[in-house]
């Protein structure tokens, strides 16, 4: 549990260093993955408290 907590936590940083390099050069290159980085993480994250869930309700 703490490793899939960690690996979210680390992917939105990613995201937002990707946003920031975005903001800071202007290359359309890095809004492109911190959007595909972003997609996957709220991904990833619903899946997990999509089990999480699953869990409780069984």
């Amino acid at each position: 549990m703490l490793l899939f907590r960690w690996s979210i936590f680390v992917l939105l940083i990613a995201a937002g260093v990707c946003f920031a390099f975005y903001a800071g050069t202007g290359q359309p290159r890095f809004k492109h993955w911190g959007l595909v980085i972003l997609k996957w993480t709220v991904l990833a994250a619903l899946g997990f408290f999509g089990v999480l869930i699953l869990e409780r309700v069984l």
